[in-house]
């Protein structure tokens, strides 16, 4: 098993590109979990991902329950961003295998994944703001996530 971001009802098809593209770049699986608030055909979600989510390992559910028992299975930790939570991301001992979960860009995620959840995290910041663009708050955990784990990809050699 490899670390995994957890789309929760995705609404904007370019953050959900973004994001799995992100997926591809750094080996992380996705799982997207339904209903999605576009076709995932959608042209916008296939130009923000470019040929990239063909490099990368997306689970689709198609509910939240689907993916609860999927995840029963696995024996995963669950760790919820959201702007509600008062632990800093950069203060969570993050294991290989956790799914980092991310919810809706209009609504967050409900209570139930609230409860759900083993742990939810936050992205601190300044007083006065809202909140911090999804695919944002994605690349900053799992980049913390892949740091305190060891599991950065290795690079490639410069191409010249």
């Amino acid at each position: 098993m490899a670390l995994a971001l957890a789309l929760y009802q995705p609404d904007i098809p370019q953050n959900c590109g973004t994001m799995l593209r992100l997926c591809a770049c750094l080996g992380v699986e996705a799982s997207i979990i339904e209903p999605a608030g576009f076709p995932v055909s959608d042209r916008h979600f296939r130009r923000s991902g470019m040929d990239y989510l063909d490099a990368v390992s997306i689970t689709r559910h198609i509910s939240w329950r689907a993916f609860e028992e999927w995840r029963g299975g696995t024996g995963r930790r669950l760790v919820l961003l959201s702007t509600s939570a008062a632990l800093p991301f950069t203060d969570f001992a993050f294991a290989p295998d956790d799914i980092l979960m991310v919810g809706r860009e209009s609504a967050g995620a409900p209570q139930e994944v609230h409860d759900a959840a083993d742990a939810r995290i936050l992205i601190p910041i300044r007083p006065g703001m809202r909140s911090i663009n999804v695919a944002v708050c994605a690349a900053m955990a799992l980049g913390e996530a892949l740091r305190q784990t060891g599991l950065y990809p290795a690079s490639a050699p410069p191409q010249s």
